[in-house]
């Protein structure tokens, strides 16, 4: 009989990481390394520095796809009432 771990069982052992790589962020927003840099670079993702890496906070990215869903609905944008 095999005794291998699912990575289910894994990831529910393990509390969510509260910071993440760029590399890490990128891959779960389905983005570029350099294309996240550059979100970082406007300041439309949050990140911090730990020491000499970069590290970005995992609520940012929750903020960031909820902009987005907001601005790309209508109701991000500032609407001049006539």
């Amino acid at each position: 009989m095999s005794t291998t771990t699912s990575p289910i069982a894994t990831q529910i052992d393990r509390p969510p990481r509260l910071l993440l790589s760029v590399e890490t962020a990128a891959e779960l927003l389905s983005i570029s390394r350099t294309r996240m840099f550059a979100l970082i670079k406007t300041g439309e993702i949050h990140s911090i520095r730990v020491g000499r890496l970069r590290r970005i906070p995992a609520d940012s990215l929750t903020e960031y796809v909820v902009h987005l869903s907001r601005v790309q609905s209508g109701r991000g944008r500032f609407v001049e009432k006539a």
